[in-house]
């Protein structure tokens, strides 16, 4: 007549709940992605990103101190250049947005806190696509390559921990695991955005590092299509056999079985990217009164976790962290 099992027993109260808690999460599963931008003087506010900025390096080097006594154990730098041309040469230029950024934050943090290095061209190129593209407008994969190699080796140089590559092109890792080694950065680390989807919710960000593709194109070409799982995994598996030290799924919560699969097939560190649009969606309904930003925020966070990610690339890192430590 009553049931045997009572499984709200365990949920009575919030002490309880804290002891049975299967997923938990913290200040150590958080990286705050940065922007910096060239020749502001002023930190600039990103209108369909609240709370976020393009950082002067001044400001920069402020709040990733900030980031440091709280806890947050990493953060990824963004660049934008005051220039751009056809192949994107501020992407690795020493006197480069980021690799000056990378300098300072070595002299202001050494070792407290990871500093990772977006690795792509984009941002860089007057296109907005992530290569050298061929004579049809299209990329071209293997001349990429290349430059790709230059961006590592220029960040590595500036000091960055761990290279990033986010461009999708076939061959990215090997290449430029193999240009780290030859030039004496061996110990540099590589996060490969090795699942990285042609996903609507970048919006965002592209307006934080003002990126347009010119005529209007996109990245379907080289990004992976959404419709795609199974492909996910062949793509974390070549770049583990390439040489990454650790691999991304992104965007995440559009992918939380993508994540659950990938951390069901390997044992790498696992990285998700909760990204721009996954943000401001949380943003503008708070900001309309419709739910608790904060606390869908955490949620969002937990759900990630959960699926299996070992730790979330965030514009949420900060108030996280300072939610956790409070």
């Amino acid at each position: 007549m009553f049931p045997e099992r009572r499984l709200r027993r365990l949920r009575r109260t919030a002490t309880l709940r804290r002891l049975v808690a299967e997923t938990r999460l913290g200040v150590d599963d958080l990286v705050a992605p940065m922007f910096v931008r060239q020749g502001i003087d002023e930190p600039q506010p990103v209108a369909s990103l609240p709370g976020v900025v393009q950082h002067t390096r001044s400001s920069l080097r402020t709040e990733v101190a900030a980031l440091r006594d709280l806890g947050v154990p990493a953060v990824i730098l963004f660049g934008i250049p005051a220039s751009k041309d056809p192949e994107g040469s501020e992407a690795w230029n020493p006197d480069g947005i980021v690799q000056v950024a990378l300098r300072d934050l070595r002299d202001e943090v050494g070792d407290d806190v990871v500093l990772m290095a977006d690795l792509c061209v984009d941002e860089y190129t007057d296109h907005g696509h992530c290569g050298i593209l061929d004579g049809n407008g299209s990329v071209d994969n293997d001349a990429t390559l290349e430059i790709y190699q230059r961006v590592a080796v220029a960040q590595a140089d500036a000091g960055a921990n761990v290279c990033a590559p986010s461009g999708m092109m076939d061959g990215q890792v090997a290449a430029i695991r193999a240009a780290l080694d030859e030039s004496g950065h061996g110990d540099t680390a590589i996060l490969a955005y090795s699942a990285k989807y042609a996903s609507s919710l970048y919006g965002p960000f592209r307006d934080a590092v003002d990126v347009q593709i010119v005529g209007g194109g996109d990245r379907r070409g080289y990004q992976q299509d959404p419709p795609n799982a199974r492909e996910a995994l062949e793509e974390i598996r070549t770049d583990l056999a390439e040489g990454a030290d650790m691999v991304m799924v992104k965007p995440a919560l559009a992918y939380l079985d993508v994540i659950a699969r990938v951390r069901h097939e390997v044992d790498v560190p696992l990285a998700a990217y909760h990204v721009s649009g996954e943000y401001a969606m949380v943003e503008a309904a708070a900001a309309n009164g419709w739910i608790d930003g904060d606390a869908v925020a955490m949620e969002h966070l937990l759900a990630i976790k959960r699926a299996g990610a070992d730790f979330i690339l965030t514009y949420l890192a900060r108030r996280a962290a300072e939610a956790l430590a409070g």
